[in-house]
């Protein structure tokens, strides 16, 4: 313990403290922007450290990578279109709460809660990597399925006053899933001659359409608006207050631990664990409007999408697997600063690794100050008319989709969805199981076709193996859960009005 101590003061030097700072600032920025992705950030910005001794070098980037997280967020809250995919269960809250006048409040709880989230990730990485290293490795095929499926039965907990549509929305998501390339036999499915979709529907254009590009094309409708000085005083007055800091401790604790197991699954990330940690919470919370305007929403979802990054570098540190694609990259840079990943990063390396880990924890408490006292401001963005605002989001989601693969088809696919989106809103269908369905769908998929080859092609052999294996036992008992208790508590809420 004297020892982490040490190395973590390590981190505290002049050029290591300007570098997290530098680093956390420019991952909002790329977070807020739509369809700039951490993993794009990190990757344009590698060569930047080649000249810096690898422990300030990994400073910027794991700075880099904790900023963006929570970027995501901000673009979600005020304007309903998510900076990262991670983002798009945050928007769930933190939208409908802007719309009635909260904006700095959604915003300051998702600077806590993302400061909570990423604080308790990274002391699981300190103290518990080895063996949470190792439990990722139980994770076979039928089990990634079956985290795929539990995923899924979150449609249940979205679509509780109308299950048909939810169900509707789940399966179309999952029918844009397939298309592509077939994992196993290789073959182009729903491509339609399109070669750009042969590499599959990508998902920040899709979820930039669906959540932005939709909203514009509703308020088109809306006359020109002018800023309410009422509205501009009320930010200038706003505080944060010490209870801000810890308003749902049990909220920032329950959501980090679902975020770090989430995390260190393989293919995985952010976006599974924010909607996982959002329908556990609608489970335990007493707030009536959860999912439409809750704060204790935003939190779920923020502490869970922060916690994953701690969570996703438990894999990439001790055994070289990378959990997501921004690891992936970072795996990169620790190759090229001559970092043999393995234990060894927490023995022989340490003088390395812990300061790194050190920086992660100043980046997050940098993050949670520009989120807190950087919140007013950042809610002024409400008060620009909405035909401007409108117009930058249409540029800045143009923009995204075109610069994650430089290609014109993703920003087609944007402007689909969008038009889609918008007359699934206008018939009050609602798209986030749209966005399940393909997240979760290429998981599942993998997952079933890779244990459909382990067991010789043998569906029963899959299916009964699934009973026999514990963690997918565990699972299926989650599921029953949570496809059951969105049900009951609806049941119990109209019973309870029977009887007054």
């Amino acid at each position: 313990m004297a020892d982490i101590l040490t190395y973590f003061g390590m981190a505290f030097t002049g050029i290591n403290l300007l570098l997290a700072l530098l680093g956390t600032v420019i991952g909002i920025v790329i977070g807020a922007l739509p369809g700039f992705t951490p993993t794009m950030g990190i990757a344009v910005l590698i060569p930047v450290t080649y000249t810096l001794e690898p422990t300030a070098g990994l400073v910027f980037l794991g700075a880099l990578y904790c900023g963006s997280m929570f970027g995501g967020s901000i673009s979600a809250i005020l304007i309903n279109t998510p900076g990262t995919s991670a983002a798009a269960a945050t928007a769930m809250d933190g939208y409908p709460m802007t719309q009635s006048g909260r904006a700095h409040e959604a915003l300051t709880e998702a600077a806590v809660a993302s400061f909570w989230g990423g604080c308790i990730s990274l002391i699981a990485l300190i103290f518990l990597a080895p063996p949470l290293a190792k439990f990722a490795f139980e994770f076979g095929p039928q089990e990634r399925f079956m985290m795929a499926v539990f995923g899924l039965t979150i449609i249940a907990s979205l679509s509780v006053k109308n299950v048909l549509k939810g169900l509707m929305m789940g399966c179309a998501g999952l029918l844009v899933a397939c298309i592509g390339m077939d994992p196993v036999l290789g073959r182009a499915r729903f491509t339609f001659g399109q070669t750009f979709l042969m590499g599959g529907i990508n998902m920040i254009p899709a979820v930039i359409g669906l959540f932005s590009v939709s909203q514009v094309l509703g308020n088109l409708k809306n006359p020109i608006e002018i800023a309410d000085k009422s509205s501009i005083a009320q930010f200038k007055s706003a505080r944060v207050r010490l209870l801000d800091l810890v308003r749902y401790p049990v909220t920032y604790i329950r959501s980090a631990v679902l975020g770090i197991i989430i995390g260190i699954i393989p293919g995985t990330g952010g976006d599974v664990a924010s909607y996982v940690a959002h329908n556990v919470g609608k489970m335990f919370t007493k707030e009536e409007n959860f999912g439409n305007g809750a704060r204790e929403g935003v939190a779920c979802c923020e502490s869970a999408n922060n916690a994953v990054t701690g969570g996703t570098l438990i894999p990439t540190l001790t055994l070289g697997v990378p959990g997501n694609a921004t690891t992936a990259i970072l795996l990169g840079a620790l190759a090229v600063h001559g970092l043999i990943l393995g234990y060894g990063l927490f023995t022989t390396q340490k003088s390395i690794t812990y300061p790194f880990i050190a920086a992660l924890f100043i980046a997050n408490v940098i993050m949670m100050l520009i989120g807190l006292f950087g919140a007013k401001h950042f809610a002024l963005v409400t008060l620009t008319p909405k035909n401007i605002l409108s117009v930058c989001v249409l540029m800045l989601s143009i923009m995204g989709s075109y610069a994650i693969r430089g290609n014109v088809g993703d920003v087609f696919v944007m402007l689909v969805f969008g038009v889609a989106g918008f007359f699934m809103r206008a018939y009050q269908y609602n798209v986030v199981p749209i966005v399940l369905g393909l997240i979760l769908g290429p998981i599942a998929e993998e997952g079933l076709s890779q244990a459909l080859t382990l067991n010789q092609n043998s569906l029963s052999l899959v299916l009964g193996s699934l009973f026999t294996r514990p963690i997918c036992v565990v699972l299926m008992i989650f599921m029953v859960i949570s496809v059951a208790y969105p049900f009951y508590t609806e049941w119990k809420a109209e019973k309870k009005k029977e009887t007054k």
